[in-house]
């Protein structure tokens, strides 16, 4: 392990950053403001989950063309490029002009520059220069994120008595602006970096150049799709409409902030026993359990009103996560090989960041018809077991 962290120690730094500071465009941190955010434009749970619906969909669809930039030009500049991106999205956030178009484009740009091109980036750099060791890199890009998942809600949470919604909005635009200079150091060698890979993949046949029009025409694609972005879909719907799901299980604001503690932990949990398995088995095999926590986390959801219920679906939710982002990292790296791995994560994460753009509208428009948690669980466990069975009916190697 300690081989493992000297090898590249400032790359794993920058992996761990520019995913933590992903997180403002992740539903988990929008969704904090949902009731702000709804309240300000007089949306109802399944009018909002249109509009995000509708700006995520286009995010992934632009997000196809624009992350395969990767591949193609330096590091430095591609994270330039997305944290300038970001800055502009949260100072939108700042001005929030009262017009549904405004919101539609603001959602658009978070979601875009966010989950979107700066999780990409960190996934995809983690993957692309650490070899058989990718499992443990991903591992700690994925932990930059979990970071951010148990620290920001409560930190908000608390700034909230004090600060408002614009405000903390204009504070996390600032700490974007600190972090680009921090990227530019930690990527200072990356011209050499850059050289020694090419050299390193010029002898392995496993890394030709896949264009998208060649990987949307493979079956192993279809196949393995449904289990990398289930995740999303689910987690996503979940997260988005959080104050529903606690106020119907009488969950206070108090206790999920609580909770979110116990998801972050589990989900660090998740990394540091993910990473290993990953580098250590054949990742094809055992991203098949990645969706086992959730497929729990739902059925405590389902039977479940206490307290201690609330922590436990919490946990099982982070180590989900914890799991499944490094497993799914690994899975197109090792399917795919690297060289191209740019363009072959941005059409995979366009798929997730579609299908985190249904799941809010699909569950919100539930809610407005009167369907409740039982609902939305149920078609939530129905999507993991299928996505789960697709590889394993195929056969695929």
């Amino acid at each position: 392990m300690k081989k493992f962290f000297s090898y590249d120690p400032k790359l794993l730094v920058y992996g761990f950053l520019i995913v933590f500071f992903a997180s403002y465009g992740q539903t988990f941190f929008i969704s904090i403001f949902n009731s702000e955010i709804r309240s300000h434009y007089n949306l109802s749970d399944g009018e909002f989950g249109l509009i995000y619906a509708i700006a995520t969909i286009c995010s992934a669809f632009l997000l196809i063309s624009f992350a395969k930039l990767i591949d193609y030009i330096d590091l430095r500049i591609y994270s330039l490029l997305i944290c300038t991106g970001m800055i502009l999205s949260c100072l939108a956030m700042f001005f929030f002009i009262k017009h549904v178009l405004f919101l539609l484009l603001i959602i658009f740009s978070l979601r875009f520059f966010g989950q979107g091109a700066m999780g990409h980036a960190g996934e995809t750099t983690m993957a692309r220069y650490f070899g058989n060791n990718r499992g443990k890199a991903l591992s700690v890009s994925t932990l930059g994120g979990m970071t951010g998942v148990m620290l920001l809600p409560m930190f908000i949470i608390y700034l909230m008595q004090y600060y408002t919604f614009n405000q903390l909005w204009l504070a996390a635009s600032f700490s974007i602006i600190i972090l680009i200079p921090v990227i530019f150091l930690l990527l200072n060698d990356q011209v050499k970096r850059q050289i020694n890979f090419k050299k390193k993949i010029s002898h392995d046949s496993l890394n030709k150049i896949w264009r998208t029009r060649d990987l949307i025409k493979q079956k192993k694609f279809y196949i393995y799709l449904p289990l990398s972005i289930t995740s999303s879909f689910v987690s996503t719907g979940l997260m988005f409409h959080q104050i529903f799901i606690f106020n119907e299980k009488g969950w206070s604001l108090i206790m999920m902030g609580n909770g979110f503690l116990f998801l972050g932990i589990f989900s660090i949990i998740g990394l540091i026993i993910g990473g290993p398995i990953i580098d250590k088995f054949n990742t094809r095999k055992t991203a098949l359990t990645a969706l086992l926590p959730l497929f729990l986390a739902l059925l405590v959801l389902l039977f479940f009103n206490n307290y201690f219920s609330l922590l436990l679906y919490m946990s099982l939710y982070g180590l989900n996560h914890g799991l499944t982002t490094p497993f799914i990292g690994a899975l197109w790296a090792e399917i795919y090989g690297v060289e191209s791995l740019g363009t072959v994560k941005a059409l995979l994460h366009a798929g997730g960041v579609f299908a985190s753009a249904l799941s809010p509208l699909v569950f919100g428009y539930l809610i407005d018809w009167g369907f409740g948690i039982t609902t939305i669980v149920i078609i939530s466990i129905l999507i993991i077991i299928v996505s789960t069975l697709l590889p394993i009916y195929n056969k695929l190697p």
